[in-house]
């Protein structure tokens, strides 16, 4: 089977195009809740704590700039994209069929031969 051939059956795989779509609609979904941080909830937020605009708050050290606004923008980010799967997991996994719970397993023949002489010594 020549390198093409076997990269071809690869990419074909159901899993890596489930994956792939997925990837997409991740990034897609990431960009919105981000919108959603970015222009509703941290202007709401900053409203509540005195006006203050998370975008912009900074540390000055030395001529370099930390953007820690910025980082508690990305953690809101997070938070609110790792709730949603959160969710979408559990409800996925409550869509689940139980499994059948598994069969009592066969007595063993000792088992039968002993249950067997108990029997007879209770006729007796």
């Amino acid at each position: 089977m020549s390198l093409a051939q076997e990269f071809r059956e690869f990419a074909m795989k159901g899993n890596v195009m489930d994956l792939a779509v997925g990837v997409i609609i991740g990034g897609a979904f990431g960009k919105i809740v981000s919108s959603l941080v970015e222009n509703v909830l941290m202007p709401f937020i900053g409203l509540f704590m005195g006006g203050i605009d998370f975008s912009k708050l900074a540390v000055k050290i030395g001529s370099a700039e930390l953007k820690y606004g910025a980082f508690i923008q990305s953690v809101i980010d997070f938070v609110i994209i790792a709730f949603c799967i959160f969710l979408m997991i559990k409800a996925l996994n409550s869509l689940k069929k139980p499994a059948p719970s598994a069969a009592p397993a066969p007595p063993a023949a000792s088992e039968i031969y002993l249950k067997e002489i108990r029997d007879a010594l209770v006729k007796k």
